[in-house]
């Protein structure tokens, strides 16, 4: 059987790759993979991390690129790949644009689509956008579901979604933890942007790390965030800062401008790979993101995570106690960041709701590999 996996972005490639490693390994399978570039620095640093070499590399990224460029020139370009290559299953992950060309493409290719990560829903196109967009699409093209979570299957026979096609199988983002954990135990990275390049310059202080980039949020939002920040920072002297700042000119032109001055316990770093920002997180003692992977991966490490959006598609975190949406409102960040610091202990005691680390292992079940 030949199975071509697709994807484009840093958040795909993580938890593509404990799916990809573990076809790799299956006798009789041809596991391709295709990758378009969407995210070009940020996925090169994944790939390399789980020793995935891409057979085809697409390579659409351009510079000031438009949604519905991008989402043409990658229907076009998967097409033909696939035209070419012709496998029997296309595996694609999450939300993006990637995602959506992908599925399209394979639809008209009449090849059978695996969605992994399905069923996530705001029930708002506009919040995340456009991803909540992508994955309503790409239900309605899949073959098989790969739900992480049972909430995430209602929402998938809510929308008329056979049961028969929908398998519960937990996140494959806590797979990928789980790998990546067990290699900065053995070899802990280096970090360019801290004082000394790792993490003991910290000491026993906390440490609040940072994350922003929803499309959403570009404007107003991320004035309003920086200037919490600036809060936090200016009535913490004791508590330590770290923001890998996106690449997207969006996020970092307010972020310089706003919070570019010299703080003692502000660090503005570059956007860290794969086995620094788990290590990050693992020190940290808040994680403050508008991410979706990161509201999956803090709390199994014991994090707390305070979600810079007005609506989330993860809300088992939510119910569980271990993430609270606090919007972009300075004065909310500021406040429930300020609540979680004067606490002794802000560590969650969960189990996570995303899964156990075999999610990998039940997907290749369902494809009968």
């Amino acid at each position: 059987m030949k199975i071509s996996v697709i994807f484009g972005t840093r958040p795909e490639a993580i938890k593509l790759a404990p799916v990809i490693l573990a076809l790799k390994k299956k006798a009789g399978v041809d596991c391709r993979v295709c990758v378009t570039g969407q995210h070009r620095q940020m996925l090169d640093q994944v790939l390399e991390v789980f020793g995935i070499v891409p057979d085809v590399d697409l390579k659409l990224m351009q510079p000031n690129q438009t949604l519905g460029g991008l989402t043409s020139r990658a229907v076009a370009a998967i097409d033909a790949y696939l035209a070419e290559d012709r496998p029997d299953v296309v595996l694609v992950q999450g939300d993006t644009t990637t995602v959506m060309a992908a599925a399209l493409a394979t639809f008209y290719h009449k090849i059978p689509v695996g969605h992994v990560e399905a069923g996530l829903r705001t029930g708002n196109l506009q919040s995340p956008w456009p991803e909540e967009m992508n994955r309503v699409v790409t239900t309605r093209l899949a073959r098989w579901h790969f739900a992480p979570t049972e909430s995430n299957r209602k929402n998938l026979l809510g929308e008329g979604i056979a049961d028969a096609d929908i398998s519960v199988t937990g996140n494959t983002v806590i797979d990928a933890l789980y790998l990546a954990k067990d290699i900065i135990t053995g070899n802990p990275p280096q970090f360019d942007g801290l004082p000394g390049n790792d993490l003991s310059c910290f000491g026993d202080r906390k440490v609040v790390l940072i994350t922003g980039h929803r499309r959403e949020n570009f404007g107003d939002g991320f004035e309003d965030i920086c200037r919490a920040i600036t809060t936090l920072v200016e009535t913490h002297p004791d508590v330590d800062f770290v923001y890998p700042v996106h690449l997207n000119p969006k996020v970092k032109e307010p972020v310089e401008r706003i919070l570019g001055k010299g703080r003692e316990n502000l660090y503005l770093i570059e956007p860290q790979a794969y086995l620094q920002f788990v290590a990050l997180m693992n020190r940290a003692s808040i994680v403050l993101t508008d991410s979706g992977g990161v509201q999956e991966e803090a709390p199994s490490l014991g994090k707390p995570v305070l979600v810079m959006r007005d609506t989330s598609e993860r809300m088992e975190a939510v119910t569980a106690g271990c993430v609270k949406l606090v919007g972009t409102d300075q004065e909310t960040i500021v406040c429930e960041v300020s609540a979680l610091l004067q606490m002794e202990d802000s560590s969650v005691d969960v189990v996570s709701p995303y899964g156990d680390g075999q999610a990998a292992q039940r997907i290749l079940e369902v494809l009968g590999v």
